[in-house]
């Protein structure tokens, strides 16, 4: 059985239950969740829950899904890097990768579904863009859990799964992602659901970092520098919070990966508000978010409300690892995802396409040595195969939900 328990910023322990975001106390901050397992040591389970220690869950999903971590011959010559290490989570058999939903966000979806049944079960609610609902709705076909989706009105024909089992119940609004954000907030208020929590999940948080875990087991060290494409943020904390388990474990280094993280322009306001030093992201470094957001090659990268200056949030994630932040136009997005497929024989999804065109402008104005240990942490990739190889069906939309529609409406609709 999974031994842990979670603690707050502030140094107090806190009582979960299936509803656990935050401490009980009021305080702001991640909790975070403290494992008696102190060595990262993969346990004989299937896909993710091979870190089953080091995961804050007490049963097992049976799954292939994984992440996997390897060398790209073609892409280091291609980049001049004798130590660049590719971390994938998606579709690629050759290499060992059966993540179907094609999306790291499914190393969210698997242990938070796993806490939710320990916890007592029920029906998971979440917003997304597309990527998050595309691996919560491929875990529920897969497992026989449930979960509500709202999505913006152009991402629903993203949630392509194997297998539609009406697990997964969809709804659109029209807007974006935050607009889904704040719906899904007022369908929580309604009652019978369960709110997964976006960073505030411990689950989610430490599924993610699980992409570095396997990194580091096959590198056998942690990576000098650490790169990644951000939306929210979340999968940049969690791999700061992976590191400092791993700098406890003693075996894979005594410091610190440098994060090098990406926004897609031209929305990019954790950059502009990094790069002023400051903790809040303020109206300034938002601008036109919604003209903005609309011109986005990697939509997916948008978030107006990100974890960022919270005690444990990006921020402190940055500050402790040392950080900084490339804002990466769509012309080099592209071109970077030409150069993997070049190397490669699966494509990327555009939010990985950003993080490898910040790698190569790392090395371009030498903020990256040959001789570094470089870890990249591509977070989707094959849907071109999986599309092609699994036979993908279209989760429909069971409403479109207005930002104005009334209480009395939206309870109709989401329980009719």
């Amino acid at each position: 059985m999974g031994d842990y328990i979670l603690r707050c910023p502030e140094g107090e322990i806190v009582e979960e239950d299936i509803h656990t975001l935050a401490c009980r106390s009021g305080h702001e901050g991640l909790l975070r969740a403290e494992y008696s397992a102190k060595r990262l040591i993969p346990r004989e389970f299937s896909g993710i829950y091979k870190f089953y220690d080091w995961l804050p869950v007490r049963s097992v999903l049976d799954t292939r899904s994984a992440p996997i971590a390897f060398q790209s011959e073609r892409l280091s010559r291609e980049l001049g890097l004798k130590n660049l290490w590719v971390g994938f989570t998606g579709y690629y058999p050759e290499r060992g990768a059966y993540t179907t939903s094609c999306s790291f966000k499914e190393m969210e979806a698997l242990p938070t579904y796993s806490r939710v049944n320990d916890l007592g079960g029920g029906t998971v609610l979440l917003a997304s863009v597309g990527n998050t609902a595309r691996a919560f709705a491929q875990v529920a076909g897969e497992t026989g859990c449930k979960c509500l989706i709202v999505v913006p009105e152009k991402s629903a024909d993203r949630l392509k799964v194997t297998k539609d089992t009406g697990h997964a119940r969809l709804f659109t609004v029209n807007g974006d992602y935050t607009d889904a954000i704040e719906m899904s907030d007022r369908i929580a208020a309604l009652g019978g659901f369960i709110v997964e929590g976006g960073a505030r999940n411990v689950a989610r948080r430490d599924g993610m970092g699980t992409v570095l875990l396997e990194g580091v087991l096959t590198m056998g060290r942690l990576p000098d520098h650490y790169f990644q494409a951000v939306g929210s943020g979340t999968g940049a904390i969690s791999a700061w919070e992976a590191s400092i388990r791993l700098l406890e474990d003693g075996r894979f280094g005594s410091r610190l990966p440098m994060l090098n993280l990406s926004q897609n322009l031209p929305f990019v306001p954790m950059k502009k508000a990094w790069d002023a030093g400051r903790r809040e992201i303020t109206k300034e470094d938002l601008g036109d978010s919604t003209h903005d957001i609309g011109l986005i090659y990697a939509d997916v990268l948008t978030n107006r409300k990100p974890p960022y200056g919270i005690p444990g949030g990006l921020f402190d994630a940055m500050s402790a690892c040392g950080g900084r932040f490339f804002d990466i136009s769509e012309a080099e997005a592209v071109s970077a995802g030409k150069l993997w497929s070049s190397a490669e024989s699966v494509s990327l999804d555009p939010a990985a396409n950003v993080a490898l065109a910040s790698l190569i402008r790392a090395v371009e104005e030498d903020m990256a040595s040959c001789e570094d240990v470089i870890f990249l942490n591509i977070t989707g990739g094959g849907m071109d195969r999986a599309e092609e190889e699994l036979g993908l069906v279209t989760i429909l939309p069971e409403a479109g939900l207005k930002k104005d529609i009334s209480d009395e409406d939206l309870i109709g609709a989401i329980h009719e």
